[in-house]
């Protein structure tokens, strides 16, 4: 079962990533749109978990912020 963080978790975890990744949250949203046509949350987070080595809880914060931000698109 997953985790669910609170906003504050969230926004800490992702202020993180690039410090332990190396790369920025622009680049792994671009990694997330680019990647393969995955439907489910979980299996987004399981491909960037094995695909590029990512702990669980980058990874799903990564995926959690792209559909935020997919969510927000649509709505405007």
């Amino acid at each position: 079962m997953s985790q669910v963080f609170s906003e504050e978790t969230h926004r800490n975890m992702l202020a993180r990533i690039p410090h332990c990744t190396g790369r920025e949250i622009s680049d792994w949203l671009r990694t997330v749109d680019e990647g393969p046509a995955l439907f489910r949350f979980e299996e987004k987070v399981s491909w960037l978990r094995h695909e590029h080595n990512l702990a669980y809880g980058h990874a799903k914060a990564i995926v959690h912020e792209y559909d935020l931000r997919r969510a927000a698109r649509k709505l405007v």
